[in-house]
Parts: structure tokens; sequence; C-alpha cells
């Protein structure tokens, strides 16, 4: 199209720029209509709750009595009384020894004494009649003393003879080698024909009371401190009821089913661990526990009246690697909260400080949460704050 002045390209511009006008707030408009989704988090309301807690400490199993059968005299073995690997009371039969030689040792001591008290009576007569005549000058005054010596050493040889008896039938009653206490007894040494001497360094067998069974566990001096100041300052409270109790848990985490109890404490600490020992005492009737054995005891501590427990899944840490938790507050907005921690009980932080009761935990839905920004809180389904709380059995964490 041919221009017939300069005017025409104007007038088209102004037309254009005047249907813009029309077009470019409408949408704008259309745009601001839409405004972003506020995000939505599920939390968890933190309530305050009794719980027991616990220490769970390792340790081993030990023998309550073991005693190692020896010999007390020299002899030919004739005979072993029992089967090994079995179990035997005490007194039972475990060894008979020879008995011929201190039988005829008995025999030959009972005889020496008969012969001393036989000869007694003559001498006491002897001296009885010097002592008569001595009044009368009849005997001197030395045979009067040597007949009266004469007494007296025939009293004491019949003393010695006495404890030779005694001795020889101590010496016979030792060639039946017997256990000195109930228990299991181990593999023999020796068999029958064997020659064994008095007190002998080697064992002939070991027997070991496996009814009730010993359990040695060690702990930190610093947990024990740290326990008598919870103690002390009543954050925590004496578990009167359950006191000394003590729950064991086998090597492959499998609770024992009977509870054991707390018989005593060190007072001395281990310079090189730091640590002392605990013993506990477990009955043991099935011999299901053996001595040596991996186990691992779960000490009750005390109560803590008014708990705070928070899911594991609302902490988190930030680059300095300290607890941290996103609770929701009145007004909607997501503020951070720095915590101090104390253990695991569970699938469940135990708090020492950071969180109150009724502040709303933001346990899913941190990601798309900031802290200042608005959210939109949903209650947890499953609302775990207001449970009862299952024992604590893990070691403490670390607080910050």
């Amino acid at each position: 199209m041919q221009l017939k002045n300069g005017h025409e390209p104007r007038r088209c511009f102004v037309a254009l720029m005047a249907l813009a006008s029309f077009v470019l707030p409408g949408g704008c408009q259309k745009q601001q209509a839409a405004p972003a989704p506020v995000p939505e988090v599920t939390t968890v309301t933190i309530k305050p709750q009794q719980v027991e807690l616990t220490t769970e400490l390792p340790g081993r199993t030990c023998v309550y009595l073991v005693s190692e059968i020896r010999p007390q005299v020299n002899g030919i073995i004739q005979k072993r009384r029992f089967r090994e690997g079995s179990d035997v009371k005490a007194g039972q039969l475990l060894y008979q020894i020879d008995p011929a030689p201190f039988q005829v040792a008995l025999d030959s001591a009972k005889a020496s004494l008969a012969k001393a008290q036989a000869n007694l009576p003559s001498i006491r007569s002897r001296a009885e009649r010097y002592k008569e005549l001595l009044v009368d000058k009849a005997v001197s005054r030395q045979d009067h003393d040597d007949a009266a010596a004469a007494v007296n050493q025939a009293l004491a040889e019949i003393e010695y003879w006495k404890a030779a008896v005694e001795a020889a039938r101590i010496n016979l009653g030792y060639t039946r080698v017997s256990a000195p206490i109930s228990g299991r007894i181990g593999r023999s040494s020796v068999t029958d024909g064997a020659l064994v001497t008095a007190y002998q360094p080697a064992s002939l067998a070991t027997v070991q009371q496996l009814d009730p069974i010993y359990v040695d566990v060690s702990q930190s001096s610093a947990e024990l401190l740290r326990l008598k100041q919870r103690l002390e300052t009543g954050r925590l409270s004496a578990d009167a009821e359950n006191k000394g109790k003590v729950r064991i848990l086998l090597e492959d985490g499998t609770p024992y089913p009977l509870e054991g109890a707390l018989q005593f404490r060190e007072v001395t600490v281990d310079q090189a661990t730091g640590s002392f020992t605990l013993r506990i005492v477990v009955p043991n009737p099935e011999h299901l526990l053996l001595p040596g054995m991996f186990v691992r005891a779960v000490v009750r501590e005390g109560i803590a009246q008014n708990a705070i427990l928070a899911p594991q899944q609302g902490v988190s840490r930030n680059s300095k690697g300290e607890p941290i938790a996103l609770v929701v507050d009145e007004a909607g907005t997501v503020q951070q909260k720095m915590l101090k921690l104390d253990r695991t009980i569970g699938d469940r932080w135990l708090v020492s400080s950071g969180l109150s009761t009724g502040d709303r935990l933001i346990v899913e839905g941190a990601l798309k949460a900031r802290p200042g920004a608005a959210v939109k809180a949903i209650p947890s389904d499953n609302q775990k704050a207001g449970a009862q709380a299952p024992n604590s059995n893990g070691p403490p964490a670390e607080s910050n």
C-alpha cells in the first residue's frame, strides 16, 4: 500500500498502543489472582509422661561356685564313680583310691593305742605303792619320782596313739574322693589304675554350680555420677518396687525369662578403663546360661515423672552436628528449636531441654517448611507422644 503522507504511520502506532493498553492490565490481574498454596506438615503434640529409665550394659556369665577336685592322699585310682558331664550332689563319691594301705595303718594305730592303754594300770599301781612307801621311807624319793613320771609318760603315749588312730581314720576317709559342692562335673583327667599324689597341681575334675549363676557387667564411673546427680536433683525418683531387679538379654538379643538381682557394686574404679564391675545373681534352673557367655544386662536406674519424648523422625542436626527440631507455633509459623538429648527410648528421643508441653513437633514435611514460614499443621494419625513409653534400653545419647 502506498502511504499518501507522513501522518499515516503515526496513527497506526497510536492505535496499536491503545489496543495493548486494554490487553496487558487484564493479563496482570489474572496472574495475581492465584496465590501460592500453604504447605502442609504432619505434627505430633508433645505431652509429658512417666518413663522408667534403664541402662543396657555388656557383661559375661561366670560360675556361682567352682571346685577343683584333687586327692589328699597318695594312691592308685580303683574306680571312677561318675559320668562325665553329669550333675552331681555334694558328698557324692567321685573316685575311689585303693584303701588297703590306709586300712592297715589304721589297724596298726589302734593296736598301739590298745597296748598303751593296757600298760597304764600296772604303771599307775606301781606309782601309787611307791607313794605309800615313801611315807615310811621304804623307797627313795628318786624311785617315787620315776614311777610318777612313768604314769605321765603312759598317759601321753595313749594320747599320741589316739591322735595316730584319728589321723589314720582321716586318711582312710580321704581314699573316698567326694564332691564338695553340688553342680555339673566336667571331664576326668585320670582313669582307673592311675597313680595320684596328695595335693597334686593338676585337678582330677572340676565341679561347677550353674544355678544360680553370676553375671558381671561393667559400668563407667561417669554414668554412676550422672545417675546420682539426677536422683539428688529430683529428675529421677528411685523405683523402690523394682530396685535391684535386672533383666538379661542373651547373645542373640532374646530376653532371658528370669530376672536377676543386683548383688553389689565394686568400690574401686579400674584405672585403665574408668569403669567398675556390677555383679548380678541370676536364677538358672534350666542351665541355659553357661559360664563365659556374652550377655547384656538391663539395669533399672529410676523413674522420670515428666519426661519429654520426641519421635526420632522429628529431630535432625544442623551443620555443626547440634540436634534441632521444627515446631509450629499458635500462629501457624515454623519455629526452630535447639535441643539437648539424653538417650533413645525405643523409636524416640528423651529430650532434656528444648521442647515443652504442647509443642507441635513437625515429623513429616520438614523439607517443605522453613523457619518463619507459614504452614498448615495436620495432627499425626499415630499419636505416639501420648502413648505409654517403653523402657529405655539403649546407651545414653550424646548431649549438646
